[in-house]
């Protein structure tokens, strides 16, 4: 009975443990880095062609335009991804547009809400892309669960900028 009782306390710490983290933890903020070997014009407008998309993120099944606006800042997209057979439909929103310098896109896809903030600088020929990005959820256990996949999603990123670097570079 005795080592039923600290059984329970242990899965009892644990529970409590990782339903602090949602409370805690509002939001997971990371940074990544990649330099490119070309101009901050080029690197810039190839980042910024949505058909070019499918280049380094391989999982981005399509990706259909629902809003364009002229100058960027409020243009929405509709972007289906497979994970692993299975389609999530992504919402991407520009909420900063800054041309050669700076993009800023919210996605909303099912339990995540993810802020990607891409700041370019040029310094002799090689562009510096660095992203900030936030990851928040609508749903408490998902909150609860992404600070610890942090390592993950800074995996994820990296991967894709540093495929993004050899699109451009090719």
């Amino acid at each position: 009975m005795k080592r039923i009782k600290i059984i329970l306390a242990i899965i009892s710490f644990i529970v409590v443990a990782f339903l602090l983290i949602g409370i805690i933890v509002k939001e997971t903020t990371y940074t990544v880095e990649v330099s490119v070997n070309k101009p901050v014009k080029e690197v810039f407008e190839a980042f910024n062609t949505s058909g070019n998309i499918k280049n380094w993120i391989p999982e981005v099944k399509s990706v259909e335009v629902v809003n364009d606006n002229p100058g960027k800042v409020g243009s929405i997209y509709k972007i289906v991804i497979d994970a692993n057979g299975e389609e999530i439909v992504s919402t991407e929103k520009v909420i900063a547009f800054v041309p050669n310098e700076k993009v800023t896109l919210f996605f909303d896809s099912e339990n995540m809400l993810k802020t990607d903030n891409y700041i370019f600088t040029e310094n002799n020929g090689v562009t510096t892309i660095i992203l900030n990005a936030n990851c928040q959820s609508n749903s408490y256990i998902m909150a609860c669960m992404f600070p610890l996949f942090k390592g993950t999603f800074i995996a994820q990123d990296q991967s894709y900028m540093d495929s993004f670097k050899d699109f451009v570079e090719k």
